[in-house]
């Protein structure tokens, strides 16, 4: 199997485990990776036996470098992946796609020009667990999807990240942040969504990092921090989500999907694998559905991998730019809705991706 040359740019925490993807997938090489600190690229080069690292711009140019996997901060992902396509690179960013959205078409609409592909994070929805719930939903083991909801609740990352400053600024806070993995998991189960409505506020102005090594220092908070949205699907479910970096402690579940004939327990979209719970109707307990598909452990790097794969065979990849954008038009559109005080419909849409195939080799995306 040939391998495709792939190199990361930003080594910060998220770039271990894509470093580790190199050798879990088989069509992946990755050649070289860079970082605006010298020190953390060489470090990252050295723990995973990457052969080079290099300047970001010396990544950006190389010619043996066929696609680049953007792991920045979200305020620069959309000018990184810009300067990837502009010199004849595939990309691969980390959600979100872009901080707004006229930066995301830019960078469709330089793609689509250069023949070039867009993917996206997150690929977990390319897990064992949530591609099991999607075989079960589309075998109508709940029926007819009617609704559903999730919630990601938490006191926030400044007691545990070690920089977790951008976390609260333009492009994160908790719905762009962990939105993206929720509403990829809603709309590769249940489509696109329609119109939306919702309300969000800043609960703390100021907040103190606790964690090292900077602690004691305050942060300016610039963006919502406990979000509430309402998404109204094509198909016709109706499915509430909230996003919160200021609840001490809850008892809700990740994601359920209600339908006519039972509900479907999501696992964490945050991972890979399960439990994927079912209880249809009438039924007096839950049961545990084993899962039907591999990769249930940390595989960040599969979307990367399918990348790849598709181009070398002309197929469409499944983290495509159309699902990765319709998520940031939603999570936008979330916050509009909340500043005007009115629904909001969508101007984009996708199709949700083709599962994978049951069966597959380790290492593998294909049959």
């Amino acid at each position: 199997m040939s391998k495709t040359p792939i190199g990361i740019i930003g080594c910060g925490n998220i770039s271990k485990i894509y470093a580790e993807a190199g050798k879990k997938f088989e069509n992946l090489d990755i050649v070289a990776c860079a970082d605006i600190d010298s020190a953390r690229a060489q470090a990252l080069a050295k723990d995973f036996g990457i052969p080079k690292a290099v300047s970001v711009e010396e990544l950006l140019t190389d010619s043996g470098i066929a696609v680049v996997v953007n792991l920045t901060v979200p305020a620069v992902h959309g000018e990184v992946a810009l300067k990837a396509l502009k010199n004849g690179k595939h990309v691969y960013n980390e959600k979100p796609l872009a901080l707004r959205r006229h930066e995301a078409r830019q960078m469709i609409g330089l793609a689509r020009e250069k023949k070039l592909r867009i993917g996206c994070a997150p690929d977990t929805f390319l897990g064992g667990g949530l591609q099991t719930c999607r075989k079960l939903i589309d075998d109508g083991a709940i029926g007819e999807p009617i609704g559903g909801s999730g919630f990601m609740l938490s006191r926030g990352v400044e007691g545990w990240h070690p920089n977790p400053e951008f976390f609260y600024k333009k492009g994160a806070g908790p719905l762009f942040d962990m939105g993206p993995y929720y509403l990829t998991a809603f709309t590769t189960l249940l489509g696109p969504v329609r119109r939306v409505t919702g309300s969000a506020r800043i609960s703390y102005k100021k907040r103190e990092i606790t964690s090292q090594p900077l602690a004691g220092q305050t942060i300016a908070v610039d963006v919502p921090t406990h979000v509430t949205g309402v998404l109204d699907f094509e198909a016709g479910p109706v499915v509430t989500l909230t996003t919160s970096f200021d609840v001490s402690a809850h008892r809700l579940p990740n994601i359920e999907i209600y339908g006519s004939e039972g509900t479907l327990a999501v696992p964490d979209p945050n991972t890979f694998g399960g439990p994927v719970l079912l209880r249809r109707r009438g039924e007096e307990a839950w049961r545990e559905i084993p899962l039907e598909f591999g990769y249930a452990d940390n595989s960040r790097g599969i979307g990367v991998s399918d990348m790849a794969a598709a181009i070398a065979h002309g197929r469409e990849h499944r983290a495509n730019d159309r699902v990765a954008y319709h998520v940031l038009d939603i999570m936008h559109s979330i916050i509009d809705a909340s500043e005007t005080g009115r629904h909001v419909e969508m101007n984009s849409t996708m199709s949700r991706p083709e599962p994978l195939p049951l069966g597959l080799m380790p290492g593998r995306v294909e049959l």
